[in-house]
This record gives structure tokens, sequence and C-alpha cells, in this order.
């Protein structure tokens, strides 16, 4: 579905009508139909390369576990006060991932949240912020539909405009 603004500033026939939607509609079933084409090609050259694909996934996995093994292993030698080791084929290491919070084993957010309640009170969160689906649902009841606007809201439904082609009618 196209949507567009562009304002034309001439009066448009009938004529110009139906030579624009029929060009419309050509151009839309031949885009159709090429990518269509895409695709199946793209589809293809997948299947082509998926067993040796699939067969380099398996190899690396299995040389990351033994390289992962062998780093565990040796961490306090190879990483000493460094993070990383240079090799000829590339560089390993560790990266400190992205601080996180976890419960502690027997807690559970819900506990954790009413215990910050009490001692950290700073760092818990309270959103307030309009049900807007609800308003929405419920704005033709007569309790919601004249506070709209003394809240200073408004609802409205724009019109989009839109083309369905019908492709068997191929000019």
């Amino acid at each position: 579905m196209a949507r567009f603004s562009k304002k034309l500033t001439k009066e448009v026939s009938p004529l110009q009508f139906e030579e624009a939607l029929a060009t419309y509609t050509k151009a839309e079933t031949e885009e159709t139909e090429l990518l269509d084409k895409l695709n199946m090609e793209m589809i293809r050259i997948r299947y082509k390369y998926a067993d040796e694909l699939a067969g380099l996934e398996v190899c690396k996995n299995n040389a990351l576990e033994i390289v992962q093994a062998f780093c565990r292993e040796q961490k306090e030698q190879l990483f000493g006060k460094k993070r990383t080791l240079h090799t000829v084929y590339g560089t390993v290491g560790y990266r400190l991932g992205t601080p996180k919070l976890k419960t502690l084993a027997g807690n559970t957010w819900s506990n954790v949240l009413e215990q910050m309640k009490e001692k950290l009170p700073a760092y818990v969160r309270v959103t307030e912020e309009p049900a807007k689906n609800k308003l929405l649902a419920d704005r033709a009841k007569a309790q919601v539909a004249p506070l709209l606007q003394h809240v200073g809201l408004k609802v409205v439904q724009e019109e989009i405009f839109f083309i369905e082609t019908l492709h068997n009618n191929k000019p």
C-alpha cells in the first residue's frame, strides 16, 4: 500500500486517472514478479551453500571450545595483568560485560522491590502516564467524552490514501 502527499496543481481527468492507475498496477505487478524472482534466486543460493556453511559453523564451534578451554586453564599465565593475548592467528581475551543486577538465591524481583521501597526509595521508579488505549476504547462513554476536551485531548482519525491493485488485469 503506497502513501504519498504530493500536491497536483491541475485538474486530473478521468482518462488521466485510469491511465495512472493502470501504470501503477503494471509497475506494482512487475515489481512483485521481480521480487519473487530475486527471492527464489536467493533461496537457491542459500541452499547451495547451506551444507558448507553448516560444516564451517561446526568447525568454528569445536575450535572455540578448545581455545576457550586452554585460555581458562592457563588464565593466570596468559592473562596476568592484561585481558588480551595477541597471536599469529588473532587476538583472544576476556572482556568485561555490561554490569547487571541479579537477585540473590531465594529472592525474587518483587521481594527486592518491596525491600527497596523501604531502604532505597530513591531507586524505585514510579511511572505515571495516560492510558491512551483505555481512553480510546472509552471515548464514547458519557462519563469520558465530555471530559476529554477539559483535560486537553481530542480524538482524531486521519484518512490515509491507498491503492489496492488487481493483478489479474494486465494492460
